[in-house]
């Protein structure tokens, strides 16, 4: 079993008429908005545990693959926006 601490992500960060957005390109579909920076942030993170908990409930190892390790990531970021 593989046990994760920390996983890094790119997140694209962009302000729109006092709007903040969020978009996560390696994670189709994964999108998310804030009032703030902040908020964004705590969405941002909510967005990507939902994304990654969908996808792992709609795939299943196939008879060629076998599942190593399934668990929840602690996702941090840092002040500029990058998922730490």
């Amino acid at each position: 079993l593989i046990n994760h601490q920390n996983m890094k992500i790119k997140v694209i960060v962009w302000q729109e008429d006092n709007i903040w957005s969020a978009s996560v390109p390696a994670l189709p579909g994964c999108h998310t908005w804030g009032e703030s920076y902040e908020h964004l942030m705590e969405m941002v993170k909510e967005a990507i545990e939902g994304w990654l908990e969908v996808a792992s409930e709609q795939q299943s190892p196939s008879e060629k693959q076998k599942l190593v390790s399934h668990s929840q990531l602690p996702i941090k970021a840092d002040t500029y926006g990058k998922l730490r």
